[in-house]
């Protein structure tokens, strides 16, 4: 029987609650579904953290490479609201998944692709200077000092 067609159980959470305090449970678990469901959780948060990284990185490129843009508070704003809720979802558990050179790649090719903005960018860096650390920080005004002091 299947851990979600148990009687009285309203949730699969509740269902482990209940097994972590011990509770005998008059069926079996499907632990192989169970742990499958909690993978699936782990790498969506993961995937969702680095997404935000990613958005973070591509509004601060932006910014560095554009400062005068009419934008460019946007930029700032969105940058500050990426890095605020990428720090809020990253678990301990995420930090050493974070592939930020990845990340930043990425970012940078978005960044450079930008059609929208006038006039020519100053130069960005090739190479991440960022740790996960520094970036969730959250202080934008040091991580484009940074930027700054890489390019």
């Amino acid at each position: 029987m299947s851990v979600t067609h148990w009687p009285g159980l309203n949730s699969r959470p509740g269902l482990l609650r209940r097994l972590a305090r011990g509770e005998r449970l008059n069926a079996a678990v499907d632990w192989p579904h169970v742990i499958e469901e909690v993978q699936d959780v782990g790498l969506s948060e993961l995937r969702a953290c680095q997404s935000l990284l990613q958005q973070a990185l591509v509004h601060l490129l932006k910014l560095h490479a554009w400062p005068q843009n009419q934008a460019a508070a946007h930029c700032r704003d969105e940058a500050g609201m990426f890095l605020d809720d990428a720090a809020r979802r990253l678990t301990p558990s995420m930090r050493h998944r974070i592939g930020l050179d990845d990340i930043y790649g990425r970012a940078l090719r978005r960044a450079r692709a930008t059609s929208a903005v006038s006039g020519e960018p100053r130069p960005m860096p090739e190479a991440c200077p960022f740790t996960v650390d520094g970036l969730l920080s959250g202080d934008v005004e040091a991580l484009l000092a940074k930027l700054q002091a890489a390019s």
